[in-house]
């Protein structure tokens, strides 16, 4: 009896053992790239990725680490020479939108520090070279035809703007995800996405994020892109998977 008992005890360890043992592994879907997928890249404006915009204090140390300047350079240099549509989404805030009568944290902060700032949204002036014009190096890029720039987004998604439109009507069913920053913009953007009934990847270091004293925004942006993204790719593991 006491035989039978030890061996349904360990029996039923080996079975949790295994149990916890599969769902520790977490998948990896992959993804394939083919002629529904597109490139979509949030946010590639100077107040992120320039030392002179306005959140370069906090979010300078993962865009270095991450190399995140250079590899979305490399993105459009992919784009281009695959093919491969390239949808951007950036963020703009007009005169009306500071006055808001309610905000989070970051949107609070961003209106604070006149982050994305327009005149209007029918005048250029002071636009060019202003923390909310794109980054100089990317502009040679933006401005060819393989390159939609869609609505601004208000807050961090893109529910507000036209993306999945733009998408939908250039028959696209798959978006390959880069920009800032990681763990607003850019998840917010896959969180939406994939609600809308696209398949998402990520390029996880073509973002990056603020990291704080006691809050490291990459760190939580990577995890999430890992637990929900069909795949995350370094840019040079993309590189190589478009030269098959």
């Amino acid at each position: 009896m006491k035989t039978q008992i030890l061996k349904s005890i360990l029996t039923l360890f080996l079975i949790v053992g295994i149990s916890t043992n599969i769902f520790a592994q977490l998948p990896d879907p992959g993804f394939e790239i083919d002629g529904t997928t597109a490139i979509v890249i949030t946010d590639p404006q100077n107040d992120f990725l320039s030392p002179n915009g306005v959140t370069w204090g906090v979010v300078g140390e993962s865009v270095t680490a991450n190399n995140t300047v250079e590899n979305l350079e490399t993105l459009f240099k992919l784009a281009e020479a695959n093919g491969i549509k390239v949808f951007i989404s950036p963020h703009y805030y007009y005169e009306h939108d500071h006055s808001w009568k309610f905000e989070g944290a970051l949107e609070t902060l961003m209106h604070k520090i006149t982050m994305f700032d327009r005149e209007d949204q029918l005048s250029l002036e002071g636009f060019k070279g202003s923390g909310a014009d794109f980054l100089e190096r990317y502009k040679k890029y933006i401005e060819k035809d393989f390159v939609t720039v869609v609505g601004p987004h208000k807050v961090f998604g893109p529910e507000q703007n036209d993306l999945s439109l733009q998408l939908r009507k250039q028959k696209i069913d798959k978006v390959i995800l880069a920009g800032m920053s990681g763990n607003l913009c850019v998840e917010s953007h896959m969180r939406e996405l994939l609600e809308d009934g696209f398949e998402v990847s990520v390029v996880g270091d073509a973002t990056a994020s603020a990291i704080l004293p006691g809050y490291d925004g990459n760190a939580a942006a990577q995890t999430n892109f890992r637990f929900i993204a069909s795949h995350v790719y370094t840019t040079e593991e993309l590189k190589k998977e478009l030269k098959k």
